[in-house]
């Protein structure tokens, strides 16, 4: 393996055989995380709100790797719909899946609400992604050493998630603070669903991410990001590659978190990173887990003792 400090693309190896599912690969570091996967062998989802730009995104990776294993689908993590759509769709075309990498989002939009009600933020960066994962749990727990991976956010620091008020009906609304909430979500997300999937004897990991600043549409609504993204930025090919050392390292462990090296996180090659302390706080995460299984209905456990009993009965 390269240098701890210097983990690029070239320490990853080979992931031929292997099913990824990218959200939000159409751009960033999504498309980057996809480029490298499709590069090292793996079949890789483009999962996508917009097919029109996933498919142009396909292109420029097969412009690149002629032979890249691709499938766009659609994937608006603002509906559950449509996160059930997708996964019915999935399973149809596919019997593992090696990586989700749970990597979508909205940054700093104006206030609005997803297609179940959701203040939008929160609704897309974390109720979907939970209930993708929640309803593809089986399939990665059936798959020999699957990872989930979330891309979350120096912006957890800013977070403090209201619980009587997810979607900001009764206070003023506040673009930075909501995004820091959903970034904070992902982090609880990723402790306490690895602490169930411990509980329950699977080897699934389960591994978050941060890209430091890293220029990318999603900071298409602010106009500071726009000044200052030419001083400070670093392009989408390093701020991919946190994430995919999460979903690659093999010394990763359960929890771990990702981001750059630099000062103050912002910039350079994927190192171990600490969380503020709120991110692992492990009350507030299971309150937000169970607010979240009943929002959106999905149930993680079910799911798991189900896959846990098919796998007993084939071993036997």
């Amino acid at each position: 393996m390269a240098d701890r400090k210097q983990w690029d693309s070239s320490s990853i190896e080979q992931q031929n055989g292997r099913v990824a599912i990218v959200t939000g690969s159409s751009s960033g570091i999504g498309f980057e995380t996809a480029r490298v996967l499709a590069d090292k062998g793996a079949r890789v989802v483009i999962a996508v709100r917009n097919m029109n730009k996933g498919i142009a995104a396909m292109g420029r990776i097969r412009a690149q790797h002629e032979h890249a294993d691709l499938v766009v689908m659609e994937l608006d993590l603002a509906s559950l719909d449509s996160v059930r759509n997708f996964v019915e769709a999935f399973r149809r075309k596919f019997d593992r899946l090696d990586l989700l990498i749970n990597n979508a989002g909205v940054m700093i939009p104006p206030y609005g609400k997803t297609a179940d009600g959701f203040e939008l933020q929160m609704g897309t960066n974390h109720f979907g992604h939970f209930a993708l994962t929640g309803l593809l749990i089986d399939v990665l727990a059936h798959t020999p050493a699957a990872r989930v991976v979330n891309v979350s956010s120096m912006a957890h620091r800013g977070g403090k998630i209201d619980f009587d008020d997810l979607n900001w009906e009764s206070r003023s609304y506040t673009a930075w603070r909501a995004y820091g909430d959903s970034k904070l979500a992902n982090l609880y997300f990723t402790g306490e669903l690895q602490r169930r999937l411990q509980r329950a004897g699977s080897d699934v990991l389960v591994t978050a991410a941060h890209p430091g600043w890293t220029a990318t549409e999603l900071q298409r609504h602010s106009r500071l990001f726009d000044r200052l993204n030419g001083v400070f930025a670093q392009r989408s090919t390093m701020g991919a590659l946190p994430t995919l050392r999460a979903a690659l390292d093999d010394a990763a462990e359960g929890g771990a978190f990702y981001g750059p090296s630099g000062m103050i996180e912002m910039r350079g090659y994927p190192v171990r990173v600490t969380p503020n302390a709120r991110a692992l706080e492990t009350d507030s995460a299971l309150t937000l887990w169970e607010v979240s299984e009943q929002l959106t209905g999905v149930n993680f456990d079910e799911a798991l003792a189900a896959s846990h009993t098919t796998l007993e009965a084939v071993a036997s």
